[in-house]
């Protein structure tokens, strides 16, 4: 498939017809059928609504040329409409972070929900820029160094922030993951309910239990 490494299906065994589609994105170094031998397709399928599974690896160029947005468009909501799921979520770990942000500031209105584990949103020195402008609310992207995609994803978390329609944000994040400024940062905007962080680094461990913690709060209802 143009654009995508890898793609596999997890249907949920319920027979309800209710279903909402979760589309599962990994970050670098991570297989597709990770999502199921760490436990989180389980997981997922241990909801209260039927939850079918999608785990859906893009190329990782496109992260860098702006293109992934469009490719899971095309592979994701697209399909997902023409099925007749009427509620579909993205799951992104650390650079798969990256891509549901992407897709969310593209096509926001076509996702009800984003679970964000150890999102990569930014380099060191674009979360420093964040740092020093005080959070979100204050961070100007005109006056950023940022990449474009970089900036198109910060711009609209500020905007989704402060109260714009979107898609829920649910946020799981550890406390010595190498991204952990960024991820509190972040955290600080959101409501607490919303927000999971756990004892440990950038790792499976951390993501399993961070997910397991937020799907105790039933972010799908």
């Amino acid at each position: 498939m143009n654009g995508i490494e890898a793609l596999k299906h997890y249907p949920d065994p319920s027979p309800a017809k209710d279903r909402l589609l979760l589309a599962m994105l990994p970050g670098m170094g991570i297989k597709i059928e990770d999502f199921a031998t760490q436990g989180l397709v389980k997981l997922a399928h241990a909801a209260r609504q039927a939850v079918d599974v999608i785990t859906v690896k893009p190329d990782q160029t496109l992260y860098l040329d702006g293109g992934v947005a469009q490719v899971l468009e095309q592979t994701i909501l697209t399909p997902a409409r023409e099925a007749g799921y009427r509620r579909v979520w993205l799951l992104g770990i650390s650079l798969g972070g990256m891509g549901a942000l992407s897709c969310a500031a593209k096509y926001g209105d076509n996702i009800e929900g984003l679970i964000l584990l150890a999102p990569f949103f930014g380099t060191q020195g674009t979360v420093a820029e964040l740092r020093e402008a005080g959070g979100f609310a204050a961070w100007r992207p005109e006056a950023s160094a940022a990449t474009p995609p970089e900036r198109e994803i910060i711009s609209w978390l500020q905007t989704r922030l402060a109260g714009a329609p979107g898609p829920g944000l649910w946020l799981g994040h550890a406390t010595r993951d190498r991204f952990a400024t960024g991820h509190r940062l972040l955290a600080e905007t959101l409501p607490p309910s919303k927000t999971v962080e756990v004892d440990g680094g950038h790792d499976w461990a951390a993501w399993r239990m961070a997910f397991q913690a937020l799907m105790a709060r039933a972010p799908f209802g």
